[in-house]
């Protein structure tokens, strides 16, 4: 039911983003503190990337044996008599990956290209902007907490912490429910699953 829910969740509003909204388009949702952000990256949490299209491909194969594993050890585990807690976070962390692999494997073939211009719509059958594991992950929570600008901060802190307007935002990524379960999975399991993971 978990697994479902989050999944359900994920598509429903990453695929709503993808056909309403254009890239960097913002919706303010509480005020400046949180943001529905249009984005899109190649498949790593947060918005990271690796390796071009050879990695995007490498990192999609192996996040599918990575689920493939999960979705195992997850059958073992509620064979056994383990903790919900512990169900819970390989559950959410399951769910996540496949949310995302959805995204890499399908978006491509059924959407086209979505800009800074124009919406996407659903790809008749050839039109799709990329082919199968090399569509991008449809990213939208953002929220910037914390925003200062360079000149209210001292001097001495270091350049990098701001962004190019000189500003410094805090919390800067953008992501999804899917990247939110894995990280709220991957929490629960070391802050309060450990002992169980001689399992």
């Amino acid at each position: 039911m978990i697994i479902f829910l989050v999944l359900v969740l994920d598509q429903a509003l990453k695929i709503w983003i993808k056909l309403n909204m254009t890239l960097g388009e913002e919706i303010p949702v509480l005020g400046n503190w949180f943001n529905l952000y249009f984005t899109e990256n190649y498949g790593m949490a947060f918005g990271m990337q690796f390796g071009g299209e050879w990695g995007k491909l490498s990192l999609s194969i192996f996040r599918i044996l990575a689920v493939f594993a999960i979705g195992i050890y997850l059958f073992l585990l509620t064979r056994k008599k383990v903790s919900f807690g512990l169900v819970l976070s390989i559950s959410l962390i399951f769910a996540g990956a496949v949310g995302n692999i959805i995204d890499s494997a399908f978006y491509g073939i059924l959407f086209t290209q979505s800009s800074y211009h124009t919406v996407a719509e659903v790809a008749t059958q050839g039109e799709g902007y990329a082919s199968f594991l090399h569509g991008r992950v449809v990213d939208m929570l953002y929220f910037p907490l914390i925003e200062i600008q360079r000149s209210e901060m001292p001097g001495w802190l270091p350049d990098f912490i701001f962004s190019g307007d000189q500003r410094f935002i805090f919390f800067r990524p953008i992501f999804n429910i899917a990247d939110s379960a894995i990280t709220v999975g991957v929490f629960w399991l070391l802050l309060f699953e450990r002992k169980h993971l001689k399992y």
